[in-house]
């Protein structure tokens, strides 16, 4: 199990380099509105857990150099490996929590963001919504001045007409294309990191008036108006994140 623990850390860490923290959906109803003129509103509400990787990663590399310790003093296989522990101190938690509520001011700052609130042990409540016109990308979250730097969505221009989405953040770590790792594997020795992972259970539904050329929920598309509406429901076990194509007005 240990070795596991360790090739995880080594894999996480690739993609992460540049962030300090992570932050993954917990449980959460989001929505994305996409006319066939273009214009498009998306919003999210609910939980998100913030893990601080630079902590974190601290602990890993405080464990793999006691092991080269062990190692080089001749000392390690006479004592049982011991999986690392990663929950953190009393101290360690009160200096996070700080951050943390620090962090919860600053990214209320930002457009779209209607509340933010940290309630602790890395959980944050947000309402978030905003409206515009997909001439250009869309990712959401994404602000490198409060480190956030995986966006669990994405909405991509593909030519003239086509649109796609993709909610690679949506589903369980590991899942088909979430890009990380499986952490949950790991259990209880992540501590809080592992925790944070053990919360995603969310519905994620996208209306749309213009053509639905492909989407990838076996329940299809309802029609209710005008509007085509696809409803995926994620939790700790799903491993297809979202993802649909979109015909709207061409761009000129």
């Amino acid at each position: 199990m240990l070795h596991r623990l360790k090739a995880a850390l080594f894999a996480l860490a690739a993609p992460l380099v540049l962030a300090s923290c992570l932050f993954v959906p917990g449980k959460f109803e989001s929505a994305l509105t996409i006319h066939a003129d273009r214009t498009f509103t998306f919003s999210y509400k609910g939980e998100v857990m913030a893990v601080d990787l630079q902590g974190f990663m601290g602990k890993a590399m405080q464990e793999g150099m006691a092991d080269a310790a062990k190692e080089k003093s001749g000392k390690k296989g006479k004592t049982p490996e011991k999986e690392p522990d990663f929950t953190l101190t009393p101290e360690e938690k009160a200096k996070q929590d700080e951050n943390f509520r620090k962090l919860a001011v600053e990214i209320a700052k930002e457009a779209g963001y209607r509340s933010v609130e940290y309630r602790g042990d890395g959980l944050f409540w947000v309402d978030y919504q905003i409206s515009g016109t997909l001439d250009h990308g869309f990712v959401y979250p994404y602000n490198l001045d409060n480190q956030m730097v995986m966006p669990w969505i994405a909405v991509e221009l593909r030519g003239k007409d086509l649109i796609r989405i993709k909610a690679p953040g949506y589903v369980r770590e590991g899942g088909k294309g979430n890009g990380m790792g499986d952490m949950s594997a790991l259990g209880a020795g992540l501590g809080d990191m592992g925790q944070a992972f053990s919360r995603l259970e969310g519905t994620f539904v996208l209306t749309t008036d213009a053509e639905l050329v492909s989407q990838n929920n076996e329940a299809g598309a309802v029609t209710v108006g005008k509007d085509k509406v696809v409803t995926w429901k994620t939790d700790t076990n799903t491993d297809d994140a979202p993802m649909a194509s979109i015909r709207v007005r061409a761009v000129q």
